[in-house]
This record gives C-alpha cells, structure tokens and sequence, in this order.
C-alpha cells in the first residue's frame, strides 16, 4: 500500500504559494494515494479546491482522511466546494461587423439626443417655475456661481483672446502687404474679433473649463447619492444645482465676450502698432469709422446661445453620471467633447443666417 500523501502547513489563499510551487516542479511525477491530514494547519476553499485536485483524489476521499484527522472543517468544506456550480464558459462571439459597430452609434447617439431634449424640457420647466416666483431664486449659489464661472476665467479668457487678436494682425499685415494694403490689416482685426473670435474663444474655454466643471460637480454628488437625498428632503436638484450654473453662465458670458473683444482688438493693435507703425489712435479711429458697431452686435447677440448651450450640457452630463468613476470620466468628456462641437456649429448656424440676412 502506497504510504499517505502528508500535506503540511497553511492551505490557504494567501499561503498556497509555497505548496503551488512545489507542485509545479513534481508535475507529471505525483502519485496517486490518500491523504494525511494530521499536519495541515488553516485551510480555506481554495486550499480544499487544491486538494481536489490532486490526483486519485475526490471530495469523498478528503472528507475522510479529514474526518480520520479529526478535521470537520476540511471535510465540510470538501463537500460545500465539491458542491459549488461551475459556471459555463463563457462563448467566444465573433468579431462584429462595421454595419453593427455603426447601428450601435446611431442608437447610442439617438438615445442620447432623447435624454438631451428630456432635459431641456426640464430645464425650460424649471425656468417657467422661476419667472411664476422669482423668490424661488438662490441668489447666493447664483452669485457663486458667477464668480466662479466668470471672475476667475478672466485671465486665461483675456490672455487667450490678446494672443488670437496678435496673431490675426501679425498675419495680416503679412499678407496683406503684397498687396500694398497692409492698412486695411486694422479692419480685419476689429471684424474677425468683434464678430466671431471673441465670443468663439471664449464660449471653448468655458465649454473646457465650466461644462467639465459642472459634469464633475454634479456627477460626483449623484455617485455619492447627494441629489437623492435632495430629493427625499423636498428640494429640486434642478433649482439648487441647474439653475443657478444655467443663470450664473448667462449673466456673465455677454461681459466676458467684451472683455474677449477689448483683449483680441489690444493684440491686435499691440502687433500692428510696431510691425506697421500704426498708431493706438489711428487703430482706433479706423475701427469706429469702419468697423462700426455692427459686428460688435452680432458677436454679442452670439452670447447667450453659447452660454445656454455650454452650462445646459455640462449640467446634463453631470445628471447622466451612474454609480462609479468610469462613468463620471466618460461623461465629463462627453461633456467638453458635445459642448466644443455644440459652439462650432452654432458659430456656422450664426454665420449663414447672418449672410442670409445681408448683414
């Protein structure tokens, strides 16, 4: 008779290890035969499992040489793992097609223009609640949410637009001077600021820095079940979170544009007062005599188009995020990704009913 198989020491998850590796080097060379189990120390399911799988041995087998060892809990566990279902290999599906992958996108990217219009509707409720009772209003979340959308972006917006305003004059009178025109470089800054770079470059540094904003901050209380809890207390997630971020952008917006356009025409003259011996005063007059006011109008008017699209999209993101941190990833790009690609086509949409209009 074959003497006892003798296992020793801890056959537990953590301390497989060493019995693991001595296994592998005797592969092919361990017998079949029972079992001593006088010598184990702790065991748990994956050192049963372990010993199931040694050769010649079965959960019968174990519980006895465990009963024999005056180990209950071996032979209990032997039974419960021998017991325990396996589940089914998962099926290899094959590779899908490209009219799949497409069919996926456009039922994602419908469900996902279902979802926005859901939520402007609400959000259009919520504003006719407010104009019903203007006490409604939180005019201290709304004033923070001005300064911190708008007061604190006042550097990277100002700066961005004096660097655009620069580059705009410098190639310009670049340009323009192999046409011995290099004046009318005045023009197409106070035009190509006034009327879309201003309101353009600003609208995409609150879309990157307000929508993802949004998205995270209310994302982050939806994982954590803030808004919940809101809604169990009686308050309206939408007039403590939406509508202050929705008014705070579109008060400040049209104020940051014009800082937008004073930052890109002071680049613009910065660059063309040296390059061209232009100076301040003849830059300016020729922006009020031929420029005029009405392209500084129609960049305005552009304003709160973008302010509504950037903080109802971030906002919508933010109510969108499920229960984990993938989830708060995706859709605070998402957020920034929609709301770029929102300011650009609107830009196109202002621009060919402008054309249309003459002006």
């Amino acid at each position: 008779m074959d003497p006892p198989l003798t296992p020793t020491g801890d056959w537990t998850a953590t301390g497989l290890t060493p019995a693991m590796t001595r296994l592998a080097q005797s592969a092919g060379t361990v017998r079949a035969g029972p079992l001593d189990l006088t010598r184990v120390n702790r065991v748990d399911t994956a050192g049963v499992e372990l010993l199931l799988e040694w050769p010649g041995q079965t959960a019968d087998a174990v519980a006895a040489a465990a009963l024999a060892a005056d180990r209950p809990d071996i032979a209990h566990l032997s039974q419960l793992v021998a017991s325990a279902p396996v589940a089914p290999p998962r099926p290899r599906s094959a590779p899908d097609g490209w009219l799949a992958i497409v069919g996926r996108r456009v039922a994602a990217g419908g469900d996902d223009l279902v979802e926005n219009l859901a939520f402007y509707g609400e959000l259009l409720t919520a504003l006719g609640r407010l104009l019903r009772r203007p006490a409604r209003l939180r005019l201290a979340p709304t004033l923070t949410q001005i300064e911190r959308t708008g007061l604190d972006a006042v550097p990277i917006i100002g700066s961005a637009n004096v660097f655009v305003g620069a580059t705009i004059g410098f190639l310009g009178a670049s340009l323009l001077a192999q046409f011995g025109a290099s004046v009318f470089a005045v023009e197409l800054v106070g035009v190509s600021v006034l009327r879309e770079f201003a309101v353009l470059i600003t609208a995409i540094i609150l879309a990157g820095r307000s929508a993802s904003s949004f998205a995270a901050e209310i994302g982050a209380m939806k994982m954590t079940q803030e808004i919940d809890a809101m809604r169990v207390m009686g308050v309206d997630p939408f007039d403590s979170l939406v509508l202050p971020r929705f008014l705070g952008m579109l008060a400040i917006m049209p104020f940051l544009t014009l800082l937008g356009m004073i930052a890109g025409l002071a680049g613009g003259m910065l660059v063309l007062w040296p390059v061209l011996d232009l100076s301040p005063e003849f830059f300016l007059t020729r922006i009020v005599d031929n420029v005029g006011l009405k392209h500084f109008w129609l960049g305005l008017a552009k304003a709160p188009v973008m302010a509504v699209v950037v903080a109802a999209i971030g906002c919508r993101h933010g109510f969108a995020t499920g229960d984990d941190v993938d989830q708060l990833g995706r859709h605070v790009t998402s957020a920034v990704v929609q709301a770029l690609f929102a300011i650009l086509a609107i830009d196109a949409v202002f621009a060919l009913i402008f054309m249309e209009m003459g002006l």
